[in-house]
């Protein structure tokens, strides 16, 4: 057993080398990332309409102030996607930020996912839990879409 931590010591001790004079910098991102996330998370969820996931797709009109929006918004995604990532390894608050990561971003399907996830009890009390706590109205959960047989 001795032999396997003198191994992974021997492994990680570059690494860490490498990152230590980082830590600090890195450490305050992952606190900034968190107060930022407990603060704009619950503000989001308080503003969204409580009819946000009835539509079956989400409406676009692509004008060139959206497009720039949607790569703007998918390429601090993609920052936070890969700081997530490290953040697993490093210290910080990684999980976290690979969920903010998802929020930020606009993907193909990403409303079909937020409305399966939105019916998943847990989730959709937790969201009407905040909303209750600034007095709105309950967000109204999306029915099943049921596939056409063939």
């Amino acid at each position: 057993m001795e032999a396997l931590v003198e191994r992974v010591n021997q492994f990680f001790a570059p690494i860490m080398s490498t990152m230590e004079p980082y830590l600090p910098l890195i450490a305050g991102v992952s606190i900034v990332m968190f107060l930022a996330s407990v603060i704009i998370i619950p503000f989001l969820i308080v503003k969204m309409p409580a009819d946000y996931f009835m539509d079956r797709r989400r409406k676009r009109n692509w004008t060139f102030s959206h497009v720039l929006i949607y790569v703007l918004r998918n390429t601090l995604a993609f920052i936070l996607f890969v700081a997530g990532l490290l953040m697993l390894v490093l210290p910080g608050q990684g999980l976290l930020t690979l969920i903010i990561a998802a929020v930020v971003s606009d993907f193909p399907g990403k409303f079909t996912f937020e409305r399966w996830l939105l019916r998943r009890k847990g989730v959709l009390r937790s969201i009407n839990w905040i909303r209750k706590r600034y007095d709105k109205p309950k967000i109204e959960a999306p029915e099943k879409v049921k596939k056409p047989k063939s």
